[in-house]
């Protein structure tokens, strides 16, 4: 697991596993995005496991995919959405951080 910083309400991760939530917990993560699409390839972990091991960590979580067609609107209003209701710091993933970044970016515009 590769987190890297943004800013200090937010980082950006690849994927990561239901075993790593112990870690991003005692990290003080409070929240986590994922950006990731489920079955974007057969070694990725679905998003309901990582959910139910962060759910039982009391770690707040929302899926956010970004998927072929890139960061759409609905995607930014859905990371829009997370960040206004969701504690901080949060984790962002994907598969690579790349567009855990991206849309974060996107949101600056309308959360400024």
């Amino acid at each position: 697991m590769d987190i890297r910083q943004i800013d200090d309400e937010y980082s950006v991760s690849g994927q990561i596993t239901p075993e790593d939530l112990d870690e991003i917990k005692a990290l003080g993560f409070k929240s986590i995005v994922c950006h990731r699409p489920d079955h974007e390839s057969p070694d990725q972990t679905s998003f309901s496991v990582i959910e139910a091991r962060a759910r039982e960590l009391g770690i707040e979580i929302s899926h956010v995919p970004v998927g072929p067609m890139g960061v759409t609107e609905e995607a930014v209003q859905g990371m829009v959405d997370a960040l206004d209701e969701f504690p901080r710091p949060m984790l962002g993933y994907c598969r690579s951080g790349a567009r855990s970044t991206a849309i974060y970016q996107k949101t600056h515009h309308i959360r400024s």
